[in-house]
């Protein structure tokens, strides 16, 4: 059975890695990102501003300690990732295809929930 320090890694890792891997194409600007984004309505330089932040969060609850940014990066990826499914329905309506959001919503409150299980019992 693993422990619940195991899990916390396991989901932050996993959350951290596919929140970075969505950023970068925002700090690039890459031309599919740019196009994305702009079709929901977003100005171009937000682009670049989400991207840094959804990195900056993911470094935040990457590096141990440092309990009340770590709260402020969780609640920051979890607002980028609400705000991005409200923009899509928003704009395209409700698509099959966004039962994909399910994996990176578990990933971060599994990656929450176990790091506040790993503070409060210290294991």
């Amino acid at each position: 059975m693993l422990k619940p320090k195991t899990w916390y890694w396991i989901f932050t890792v996993l959350f951290a890695g596919m929140m970075i891997f969505t950023a970068v194409p925002n700090i690039l600007l890459e031309e599919e990102a740019v196009q994305f984004i702009t079709h929901l309505g977003y100005p171009v330089y937000f682009i670049v501003f989400i991207g840094i932040a959804k990195t900056l969060g993911s470094i935040a609850i990457l590096i141990p300690g440092f309990p009340r940014i770590k709260e402020w990066a969780y609640s920051g990826l979890i607002f980028d990732l609400v705000a991005a499914l409200y923009s899509i329905i928003t704009v395209e309506g409700i698509q099959p295809q966004m039962a994909f959001m399910i994996l990176p919503f578990g990933l971060g409150i599994g990656s929450y929930l176990f790091y506040h299980k790993t503070v409060t019992n210290g294991k």
